[in-house]
């Protein structure tokens, strides 16, 4: 059985912050963490020190999202994979996209066993932009018989979509984890044939903010219908989480996890 940890999308320098002071300790409990590195760096893709933080901190694996270019840095990281775990999404049509968009890892678990483990990222298309689709591209994949257990981080925006995708491979990954709306939802689940899955995991970072960002400057968007400055906001952070177990490349449980700096929150299902 794996253990495994997945750390919604971190935000900015408190998302960083909180993640390194947490998911050391969280870490201990598990085999495996996946986090989601999508706007760990001001809000915007990741950067060197943004990824050398998060292993420091106990991430086997960073995932990532539509902001994935942001920083030239992640070019360099990508060329190095043994010591960058970095999965960008798997549905960019061209194939001389930098990275890959699923890696296998063996995972050594707690009962001393050692099971594969395959993690993928795949960007969503409903109000997003225009890559490959997503499904076709997860069932291309899925036809290797080398993956072992399949766990998806799908970072997308529209709720049926992500809905969409895991009740479409339920039964052939071990769960599907929504990123990208930084909202968490209290829709953990199995699905009938073992698929776990949650409509997103919520991010880690500024708590008091609209979904990361100081909240000037998308009330000022909103009121003015103009074009505003946003900036990380500052103060409190927030570290959201999803906890998955699985056996036989079938989810057993899933459980959301929430930590606020000022207090612990938790939530199981």
């Amino acid at each position: 059985m794996i253990k495994l940890l997945f750390v919604g999308d971190v935000f900015g320098q408190p998302g960083r912050r909180i993640l390194g002071a947490r998911l050391p300790d969280l870490r201990r409990d598990v085999d495996f963490a996946v986090v989601n590195m999508e706007n760990a760096a001001g809000g915007f893709g990741i950067h060197r020190e943004a990824a050398e933080g998060a292993l420091r901190a106990g991430a086997d694996c960073m995932t990532l999202g539509n902001h994935a270019w942001h920083h030239r840095d992640v070019l360099k990281l990508m060329q190095d994979p043994e010591n960058y775990p970095i999965v960008r999404p798997l549905n960019y049509a061209d194939p001389q996209t930098p990275g890959v968009g699923w890696r296998t890892f063996e995972v050594h678990t707690g009962s001393g066993q050692t099971e594969r483990l395959t993690v993928v990222n795949l960007l969503g298309r409903v109000f997003m932009d225009q890559v490959s689709n997503p499904f076709t591209a997860i069932d291309t994949l899925l036809e290797r018989d080398d993956l072992g257990s399949v766990f998806v981080d799908f970072h997308a925006e529209a709720s049926s979509e992500k809905a969409g995708l895991a009740w479409h491979l339920d039964g052939r990954v071990a769960a599907v984890i929504g990123t990208h709306t930084h909202v968490p939802t209290a829709d953990s689940r199995i699905l009938p044939h073992g698929t776990a899955f949650q409509t997103d995991a919520g991010f880690t970072g500024p708590h008091d903010s609209i979904i990361g960002s100081a909240p000037e400057g998308p009330v000022a968007r909103f009121v003015t219908e103009r074009p505003h400055r946003y900036a990380v906001a500052e103060g409190r952070a927030e570290l959201n989480a999803v906890y998955v177990q699985i056996e036989a490349g079938r989810a057993v449980s899933i459980e959301r996890y929430r930590d606020v700096e000022e207090g612990l929150e938790e939530d199981g299902l």
